[in-house]
């Protein structure tokens, strides 16, 4: 058995204990209580996830897995050909992608992980802070309306391969993970996953994808539909479900997920696709739903059924549809602000400010900043 399954179910809540000592915190630094919204969540969801009050982020590292889809080369659910997944890991390798311009915003570390990729990636020296980790376990999945698109040993190999990349990072020095992916036909294929699973109708959370027409979203919805009916999914059997309907780099993110997750190190979440990968995580053990940050909302319909289904609420809402992992760079900014918030504000006491009710901090009691202070050193 993957190592992937027992590190899930071990997975257990939030520590409240350091959410609370960051709440604390927080509530001393020369501001109103909550009066900075979301990154004052943000500090106290690093808490918990962590056990950490002062949890750094200083070291990011985005995983973006890859590989390819059978349906892709015989139902027509794409606007682009296959041979793009590999041209795209190529374009990851020398820099030149949209996650190698936002990583590098973020001051964030790329590790593309080839999990499937059917056509030859032009191997050259990769660019600055980008890894890679040749290691397909197939040349993509079989077509998934003709029956299974992996077997369980497929799936399971992909588990094990993106945990053990995730392990590798996290023992590494990484602190947070983010991730992203790269296939084409992976939304057709992250669309069925969260219909079988979710029970929504297929062309309620099947969307457009890399842009297709009228006609290509009819044949997404009809390969989706069709994929369904001929694997006979049970909805509560996500392991199933990932092999009869899922892809080698989705199953990749699952483990990535869980190395995250089980050394509780924060895991943040891009689009449509690493939803995909969460939720059948999430259905393996709801506890893991907390432990991950939505990056953003995507234009993709399906999305936003898996944030409902997870309770996950995303930060940035830009229209983004493109994936490789960009929204989950952009979010990394807004963690590191977080965390500077956190770490970088003066308290009441110590810059002399009036707290609630117009009184300056007596420095002659114990004061109640200055404990809270104290907990960024424990």
């Amino acid at each position: 058995m993957s190592r992937v399954i027992p590190t899930l179910a071990a997975v257990g809540p939030l520590d409240a204990d350091a959410m609370g000592r960051a709440s604390a915190h927080l509530d001393a630094l020369t501001k109103p209580p909550g009066s900075l919204g979301r990154l004052e969540d943000l500090a106290m969801w690093l808490a918990g996830v962590t056990g950490r009050v002062a949890a750094p982020v200083d070291r990011p590292v985005v995983v973006v897995a890859a590989a390819d889809h059978g349906v892709a080369l015989t139902r027509g659910v794409s606007a682009y050909p296959r041979d793009v997944t590999a041209q795209m890991v190529g374009n990851f390798l020398a820099g030149g992608a949209a996650i190698s311009v936002l990583a590098a915003a973020a001051d964030a570390d790329v590790v593309v992980i080839d999990a499937g990729v059917a056509s030859p990636i032009a191997l050259i020296e990769a660019a600055e802070r980008t890894r890679f980790v040749a290691a397909p376990v197939a040349a993509g999945t079989r077509d998934m309306t003709e029956g299974p698109a992996m077997t369980s040993d497929e799936v399971e190999r992909a588990l094990d391969l993106g945990y053990e990349t995730a392990a590798r990072e996290i023992i590494g020095g990484a602190n947070v993970i983010a991730v992203g992916e790269m296939g084409i036909g992976n939304t057709t294929a992250a669309s069925a996953i969260v219909a079988a699973i979710t029970g929504r109708p297929v062309h309620e959370v099947t969307g457009r994808g890399t842009g297709v027409d009228q006609a290509g979203w009819q044949r997404k919805v009809a390969a989706v539909s069709s994929a369904l009916e001929v694997n006979r999914l049970p909805s509560d059997d996500p392991l199933a479900v990932l092999a009869a309907v899922g892809g080698l780099e989705i199953a990749a993110l699952v483990g990535v997920i869980a190395a995250a997750v089980g050394s509780s190190v924060p895991l943040v979440l891009d689009g449509f696709i690493t939803s995909a990968a969460a939720l059948i995580a999430c259905e393996l053990n709801p506890a893991v739903a907390k432990r991950l940050l939505a990056a953003h909302r995507s234009t993709e319909p399906g999305h936003t059924v898996v944030l409902e289904r997870l309770g996950l609420r995303p930060l940035l809402d830009l229209d983004l549809r493109l994936g490789e992992g960009t929204g989950a760079a952009l979010a990394l900014r807004l963690l590191d602000a977080a965390t500077r918030v956190r770490d970088g504000m003066a308290t009441f006491e110590s810059a002399g400010v009036s707290g609630p009710g117009g009184d300056l901090a007596d420095s002659s009691a114990p004061p109640a900043a200055e404990a809270a202070r104290a907990t960024l050193r424990r």
